[in-house]
């Protein structure tokens, strides 16, 4: 079974509200989600994202492929670099030098 992350539309008219869920890439767009990984209100002031990123990385790992907004909404939160290992900042590199 492929799987999609994708964004599936709440909220009234013209107040959307979205949830990112991981679903068949055959189901339609809001039906049949298999997990649900966060949610992205894009009528705050900044927009709100909120992914939990241990079920992104899990299901990431489990193949499943994100959808182009979902990916660009994923580097705009910084998610996976914050709770990545190599994105962990590096301590500087100190030389003993002895000065000439």
């Amino acid at each position: 079974m492929s799987t999609r992350i994708r964004m599936a539309r709440y909220g009234a008219k013209k107040r959307p509200f979205y949830r990112i869920i991981v679903t068949d890439q055959r189901s339609p767009s809001g039906r049949r989600s298999l997990d649900m990984l966060g949610t992205f209100d894009p009528r705050a002031d900044p927009e709100v994202v909120a992914l939990d990123g241990e079920k992104l990385r899990a299901w990431l790992e489990r193949g499943a492929q994100p959808t182009d907004s979902v990916q660009q909404l994923i580097k705009r939160s910084g998610v996976l670099a914050a709770t990545s290992p190599e994105a962990a900042p590096s301590e500087p590199q100190v030389s003993e030098e002895s000065p000439a």
